[in-house]
């Protein structure tokens, strides 16, 4: 197997299940915000503050490409998939697995975290919503939807693991 992409909305667990996940299948994990971060040398918040998020947008491209051929598990930021180049990408390269959460639970679990640009805003439920079907189709063509809504990590990663095994003997059975 190749790589595994988890997407998903802004605190869905795609961070904290990578790492457990990527743990349990023995591969390296990669968020792919902080590697942009890593190769701007600024954080995500202060790219789109002076740069903007168009150029968020092409530098979480650029990345992609490199992370694609890793075999890791890569956690893709939340708007990632949206574009259509970006899905491609991760498609070609291993299965995109959707997090998903209550609305109730992403705003529990971004609280007024300030390195969400994003959320910068007075009415956070309604931007969440927004934002949520904004990306609704891109999140739809995910291989696997996942809800992390009152699951512990363990729960959500032997779902992945499930899947994963699922998936891979589907492929042998194909060959």
């Amino acid at each position: 197997m190749n790589a595994v992409f988890l997407t998903g909305f802004m605190g869905t667990g795609k961070s904290t299940v990578g790492r457990a996940l990527a743990a349990r299948l023995g591969k390296p994990f990669v968020d792919a915000d902080a590697e942009i971060e890593r190769r701007e040398r600024m954080s995500v918040a202060d790219i789109f503050t002076h740069r903007g998020e168009a150029a968020f947008r092409r530098a979480e491209a650029e990345a992609l490409v490199e992370l694609a051929e890793r075999d890791a598990v890569v956690a893709l930021g939340g708007g990632a998939i949206v574009a259509d180049e970006n899905y491609a990408t991760a498609h070609r390269r291993g299965p995109i697995i959707c997090l998903t959460a209550s609305v109730a639970e992403i705003l529990r679990r971004t609280g007024r975290d300030r390195r969400r640009p994003l959320l910068a805003t007075e009415d956070r439920e309604q931007r969440v919503r927004e934002l949520l079907a904004a990306r609704h189709d891109a999140y739809a063509r995910a291989d696997y939807q996942i809800d992390t809504t009152g699951r512990t990590i363990a729960e959500v990663v032997e779902s992945i693991v499930g899947l994963l095994a699922e998936r891979a003997a589907q492929g042998e059975r194909g060959a």
